[in-house]
């Protein structure tokens, strides 16, 4: 299919995990922006997508057409009048951040993960605004320690998450990325931003296109498949830059 709007996961499908985008998925982004709304949707902080993504951007990249839904489509942010606006934003309440947090103390202590491993890499605990995130090994831990991590503990996580989906019965708690647990308000997921990205762009869902690479059974892209967006899976950044230079070749231009 030729998309009229496409939106893409983040880590692991447009960059390594972790890391920001390559020059040439820059260039690769901004010819495709220039065509149709692109949207990006990962578990990271806007702070964080200004890093990876934002920042190796071409500075002629058509921006109106970029939607971005930091924190799981806990947030869309959108480029108006030279600026970045939120156009929604499910931020937790601070009482509602106090209750994670101790939650999170209770659950980690429980399951023995409250002491911090040697070496660890940033922080545990990130609040980023509508999730907080628990990485055992720290949120900037190469993927090499967190591969290994969960070959030996992921037992612990998942002993952890257990105990998080009792305490918090108010709000959804995933197992996410390779080590991490992160808190949302319920319903609000990579469906929802879909949602979203459809109102926002006047672009029917069929119309869409969503690439991924955790598309599969219990993968954190997934939840697209019950709003019937088309997707097209991917094993990393290379296949989707071969992805998007077949979209960019089946487009008309005007």
């Amino acid at each position: 299919m030729t998309p009229q709007a496409i939106a893409f996961d983040l880590d692991g499908t447009l960059a390594e995990s972790k890391q920001p985008i390559s020059t040439e998925m820059g260039v690769l982004l901004e010819q495709l922006i220039a065509l149709m709304p692109v949207a990006i949707m990962s578990g990271d902080s806007f702070e964080h997508f200004e890093a990876k993504l934002l920042q190796k951007l071409p500075s002629s990249t058509h921006l109106p057409h970029v939607y971005l839904f930091p924190t799981n489509a806990g947030a869309c942010v959108v480029y108006k009048n030279g600026t970045w606006e939120r156009t929604y934003d499910f931020s937790f309440s601070p009482q509602e951040r106090a209750q994670i947090r101790e939650a999170l103390d209770t659950a980690l202590g429980a399951v023995g993960l409250a002491e911090e491993p040697k070496p660890v890499w940033g922080q545990r605990i990130e609040d980023r605004g509508a999730q907080i995130s628990f990485s055992p090994l720290g949120q900037q831990a190469p993927v090499e320690a967190k591969e290994a991590w969960r070959t030996e503990y992921n037992d612990l996580r998942t002993a952890a998450w257990e105990q998080l989906v009792q305490l918090l019965p108010e709000f959804d708690v995933k197992m996410g990325g390779i080590t991490t647990i992160d808190i949302v308000h319920k319903g609000i997921t990579k469906a929802y931003g879909v949602k979203k990205f459809a109102e926002l762009t006047n672009v029917t869902i069929k119309d869409m296109l969503y690439v991924g690479d955790a598309l599969g059974e219990g993968g954190n892209d997934a939840v697209v498949l019950e709003v019937g967006v088309p997707t097209h899976a991917t094993k990393g950044p290379a296949e989707t830059a071969e992805i998007i230079q077949a979209i960019l070749h089946a487009t008309p231009t005007t």
